[in-house]
């Protein structure tokens, strides 16, 4: 790990144990919301040098399929300057991604170009998403939001098919450490009907030294403005399972947020995440979920902004299922 990567969480940290992952997620639907794919490109290092390797995962949230392509350790590559990563000639970084024809990664070609990137806002003191923690060494899971919104502009041959993206919208967050949490729960759109809106919301039940804690890094932008509900600035969440779904309850110093998902069993989709010395079926992931928010001020109980959003990713994942409270 080098103090550029700290003060940047996208970049590329290097291994820092004897288990340790580290990857990115790029979530991408088109302008019409009939596609909606997520590749995840990440590298594992495991005790047992015979479980190192790269990885690029391919989601088909519409479709439902689901690829996890293995290449050797020795085939990922990342820049120290810049967001950029490259396994087995197929780059994936801030400004765009592009799948080499050669490198297997599921039948898929061609090149996206990303362009009016909305940051995570922060500060060096508090870097990225998770702030002041970043300088915390040894957790078991760190995460960045990388960019909560984009446009997209290009298309890519899948299986034989063209996708057309020009006029979507891309979202990017990234995890390393050695271990996923727990449990955690996670949400994010920003497909909602009126322009510029885009939800990050994140959970989990996170061990830290001899114990455990729960975190949550939530995001709202609308328009220029931007909320923050986050561990950090001691912000309060309550989450009430509804089923297989939930709603999360959150509250500020100056703003409270209702979050309302809703899903259908049928579309979540089983994906590999680190656990142990091995990356295994770990992780329920939906993209064609729907949420619901509401954002009130404290002071007055007036409605700031309240809409529904589609093509949302939620996700669950660990020993349990869901991180209630």
């Amino acid at each position: 790990m080098n103090l550029k990567s700290l003060r940047n969480p996208d970049l590329y940290h290097g291994r820092l144990g004897k288990n340790f992952f580290e990857g990115w997620y790029f979530k991408l639907v088109d302008r019409d919301m009939e596609h909606a794919f997520a590749f995840i490109p990440g590298v594992f290092f495991s005790p047992d040098p015979e479980h190192d390797h790269a990885f690029i995962q391919i989601v088909d949230g519409i479709k439902k399929t689901y690829r996890y392509e293995r290449y050797p350790s020795k085939k990922f590559s990342a820049s120290q300057d810049i967001f950029s990563v490259d396994i087995a000639g197929s780059s994936f970084g801030r400004s765009g991604i592009s799948f080499n024809p050669d490198g297997n990664a599921g039948n898929i070609n061609g090149e996206l170009e990303f362009s009016n990137h909305l940051a995570w806002p922060d500060s060096i003191l508090n870097p990225g998403s998770m702030g002041f923690y970043n300088y915390i060494l040894k957790m078991q899971c760190y995460s960045q939001v990388c960019a909560m919104d984009f446009d997209l502009n290009g298309s890519l041959e899948v299986n034989g098919q063209i996708v057309d993206f020009n006029g979507g919208k891309g979202y990017i967050e990234k995890n390393w450490g050695s271990a996923f949490p727990y449990s955690w729960i996670w949400i994010q759109c920003n497909h909602f009907q009126k322009e510029r809106v885009s939800l990050s919301c994140s959970l989990g039940h996170i061990p830290f030294l001899i114990s455990s804690f729960r975190g949550f890094l939530v995001g709202l932008y609308i328009g220029g403005s931007f909320y923050e509900f986050t561990t950090m600035n001691r912000s309060t969440a309550e989450v009430i399972q509804k089923g297989t779904d939930i709603t999360m309850h959150l509250k500020n110093r100056h703003c409270s947020l209702t979050i309302d998902c809703e899903t259908s069993s049928e579309d979540f989709i089983l994906l590999n995440g680190p656990r142990g010395d091995q990356m295994v079926p770990l992780v329920y992931e939906n993209l064609q979920g729907l949420v619901h928010i509401t954002l009130k001020e404290n002071a007055g109980g007036r409605t700031i902004f309240s809409d529904s959003g589609r093509c949302a990713g939620v996700e669950y994942g660990g020993e349990q299922m869901m991180v209630l409270g």
